[in-house]
């Protein structure tokens, strides 16, 4: 019964089934979010959202029951059964705001579909270099900081008046969100030297350090890539090792067919 379940819960006809009912459930608690479809339709939405529940928690425990504790060895499972046991908390009283926490049921598609697996499994082995990435970036930004509290601290001291304010005002700069008419320029009115300073910050922030991170995850991917195309080749290999292994006792067998034909006649 168990490697019959596990056959089911594995099939690709289970996976597609899932996946379609992971979007209903995504759509259902958008239109939740609407007061004029909740006016209407409110109870229905609810008892819909119910049933899904109801189907992803046969579903985890048809995994469990099949699986065993292997179930708890993959993370992708550990993924999934939390956000299922994430949804039966229930959402009253103080626990009400983990209402809102019911659309990370959405997030199974990740766990579901293969090519979202490889895109997290490759941020995952990014994070390293992140890291490294990181802190450069907070270093940069700190050097900068002192700076420009130093700098433009008396001048504007909204801006820049102490550490935490500089880091803010770099950080909305950095992202190039309205950093030339809404910092620089009327910046540079008091300082008109101030382009010296916020052009090498933006060239070694938005135009550098960010692009790093770019590079470290594309990095990343690539090789997660490479090692599931190397798995593929594998088993490919182990599965034509193993046919032809079936050959030649085969073709052995045939041989002694013969012989024992030959002797007899």
């Amino acid at each position: 019964m168990r490697s019959k379940i596990a056959l089911l819960v594995s099939s690709r006809r289970w996976e597609q089934w899932i996946i379609t009912i992971i979007i209903i459930n995504a759509v259902t608690l958008g239109l939740e979010t609407v007061p004029e479809v909740m006016a209407r339709a409110g109870g229905l939405l609810e008892t819909f959202d119910r049933i899904i529940l109801a189907i992803f928690i046969v579903e985890i425990a048809l995994r469990l029951y099949a699986f065993g504790f292997r179930f708890f060895r993959d993370p992708w499972s550990i993924f999934d059964f939390t956000i299922v046991a994430i949804a039966l908390i229930p959402a009253s009283g103080p626990f009400t705001v983990l209402r809102a926490l019911r659309i990370l049921r959405v997030l199974r598609l990740i766990s579901v579909v293969p090519s979202l697996r490889r895109v997290v499994g490759g941020l995952i082995s990014a994070l390293p270099g992140l890291g490294s990435i990181v802190v450069l970036l907070l270093l940069v930004f700190y050097v900068f900081a002192v700076m420009a509290t130093k700098l433009f601290g008396a001048s504007f001291p909204d801006w820049f008046g102490s550490i935490g304010a500089s880091f803010y005002s770099l950080f909305q700069i950095m992202t190039l969100e309205s950093w030339s008419m809404g910092i620089v320029r009327p910046v540079m009115e008091i300082y008109p030297w101030a382009w010296a300073f916020f052009v090498p910050f933006i060239a070694c922030t938005a135009f550098t350090v960010l692009n790093l991170f770019i590079g470290v995850i594309v990095s990343a991917m690539q090789e997660e890539h490479d090692a599931i195309l190397e798995a593929d080749r594998q088993a490919l290999q182990s599965e034509t090792s193993m046919v032809l292994e079936e050959v030649r006792a085969l073709r052995t067998e045939v041989a002694q067919m013969r012989e024992a034909i030959g002797k007899d006649g």
